[in-house]
């Protein structure tokens, strides 16, 4: 496991870079590289809105405070966690510094906020898979991945790099396995799953076949917590990604990105409705 300085703006070689969040979701490769993000974006919506996203910076949502500062406080990297301790978050002094904080790069809590991620790390570390997949001498943590794929620059961003394999935190909602499988088809982890493999394996760091473990963790008493790894998922998760990068390929080199459909859409019924009323 190589972990290399920061790259120049002017530059980038492939490699894992050790760098902050920001430069990263910046994207530092000149022209611009494809994440497992835009992966998952071109191929569930259109390239349309791919790029629209990519052009229009999107408005901050505070909903993702917490899930950073659990990864803050799980991984042990990341933003500073910084109390906001008054009743009311909506006066203009409150907001004021608050905006401050996310100015300086940091992340605002409310008391009860910061004490439940202390709590979820507190669980997780009595976990006794998911402690030892996190154990602090088993890796490193948020390492930025950059690669070439073809004409494609690629990116990925790690939360925890071992030597044997990689990791993913994940807070949730819920950690029942029922659950975990809808979140993998709703947000595309599987596509994650592949793209991050992608990344190691081209890059030497560790082999295709890799093991790639999820871990997820509830945000609500008594956080439980799931390890998980993908399995048949795999398999659609690779398609899924041949497909993004030779949608992103051919849009670039056509500066082309089409919408929906370019023709007229006949909709319709679901198979199960049709044979209600057939």
């Amino acid at each position: 496991m190589t972990t290399t300085v920061e790259p120049a703006v002017e530059e980038v070689v492939p490699g894992v870079y050790d760098i902050p969040a920001e430069m990263y979701h910046a994207d530092p490769v000149p022209g611009g590289s494809l994440s497992s993000t835009g992966a998952r974006a071109l191929t569930s919506k259109c390239p349309a809105k791919f790029r629209h996203d990519l052009d229009h910076q999107q408005p901050y949502k505070a909903a993702f405070d917490f899930g950073t500062a659990a990864h803050k406080v799980v991984l042990g990297d990341g933003p500073e966690l910084v109390l906001v301790d008054a009743a009311r978050w909506d006066t203009n002094e409150i907001k004021a510094r608050i905006i401050k904080i996310r100015e300086a790069g940091n992340i605002p809590l409310k008391k009860p906020d910061l004490q439940r991620v202390h709590d979820m790390a507190t669980v997780l570390s009595k976990h006794a898979e998911a402690a030892d997949l996190l154990h602090p001498d088993s890796g490193i943590a948020e390492q930025s991945m950059f690669w070439k794929t073809g004409n494609v620059w690629c990116r990925s961003r790690i939360d925890w790099l071992r030597e044997d394999g990689i990791v993913d935190y994940k807070s949730a909602r819920s950690a029942h396995p029922d659950a975990i499988q809808k979140a993998v088809q709703e947000h595309g982890y599987h596509v994650q799953d592949d793209w991050y493999r992608r990344g190691a394996a081209a890059l030497g760091v560790l082999p295709r076949d890799t093991p790639f473990h999820f871990i997820f963790q509830e945000k609500e008493p008594p956080y439980l917590v799931t390890v998980a790894r993908l399995d048949l998922w795999r398999h659609i998760g690779h398609q899924v990604s041949e497909q993004a990068l030779f949608l992103y390929d051919s849009c670039r080199a056509a500066d082309y990105w089409p919408a929906y459909t370019t023709d007229t859409a006949l909709i319709s019924p679901p198979a199960w409705l049709d044979r209600q009323y057939a």
